[in-house]
């Protein structure tokens, strides 16, 4: 995997991914903050460029640094299906903090952010970030994958009826997962004490991922005693990604760079 300079144009829906990349996106006057961004997609797809470059140009604006996760799909014949897409977050985090003064980033202030499956895979790497899912490659793999910490948009979190989105949790594990299979990847049932801060935000007209899902992973942080915030608009539907003009979800951007802020 290597970073690369993004495309002129993402297409809007990425799927058959053989090669994991990084889309590296400049921030102008760069704080040294900097995110590594999971585009969401039910882990059949990546929903780009809306939960993308989208989103990356969105925070370089804030002065952060982004980099947008091209991550492999778990149901494309790959060994070990359901860490195909932790494999490529974990060694992605690495490799950016490998490379941190080519990017005038802090390492210790590298975070990542997901939205709806996406939300998923950013809340795992921010759980399973010290679990071994691939062999080390270079030096990069021996810095951590702990993420400063973590932005899930309407996320996938429970794997569990009757709250799972069926479709994503599927699509990782398969069609005949079994119970303990599914617990093991239902985040609000995983979260330690070691899990980074997390940021949580979702619309509460959500009908594809319902807004329980935020709510039990709320749950879960603060019974760890992880430090959290969420919130929950009226309105947001799912997929708004930087927020709908108009609605008070459009101001979440803001919330949150003020919150990662504090929180690093």
């Amino acid at each position: 995997m290597e970073p690369a300079a993004p495309p002129l144009k993402w297409p809007e829906n990425t799927r058959n991914i053989t090669t994991p990349m990084i889309g590296v996106y400049r921030a102008a006057n760069p704080d040294g903050t900097s995110i590594l961004c999971c585009p969401g997609g039910g882990y059949v797809g990546l929903t780009m460029p809306n939960e993308g470059s989208v989103i990356a140009k969105r925070f370089n604006a804030d002065r952060t640094t982004a980099f947008v996760l091209v991550y492999r799909l778990p149901g494309q014949g790959w060994k070990d299906r359901s860490k195909v897409p932790l494999q490529d977050a974990q060694r992605a985090i690495r490799i950016v903090r490998s490379r941190a003064g080519d990017y005038g980033i802090d390492p210790a202030k590298v975070g990542v952010m997901g939205f709806s499956a996406g939300g998923h895979l950013a809340g795992s790497l921010a759980i399973f970030h010290a679990e071994k899912v691939y062999e080390p490659v270079d030096a990069a793999d021996s810095l951590s994958a702990k993420p400063a910490f973590a932005a899930l948009g309407y996320p996938v979190i429970t794997l569990k009826p009757p709250f799972a989105h069926a479709g994503s949790r599927n699509a990782l594990l398969g069609n005949d997962a079994t119970d303990a299979m599914i617990a093991s990847r239902s985040l609000e049932l995983c979260v330690t004490e070691d899990t980074p801060p997390c940021f949580l935000f979702q619309g509460m007209d959500d009908r594809l991922v319902p807004v329980e899902n935020s709510h039990m992973m709320e749950a879960a942080l603060r019974e760890k005693k992880v430090k959290c915030e969420a919130h929950f608009f009226t309105l947001g539907r799912h997929g708004f990604n930087i927020g709908i003009p108009g609605e008070s979800n459009q101001h979440w951007p803001a919330m949150f760079s003020d919150w990662m802020r504090t929180s690093v």
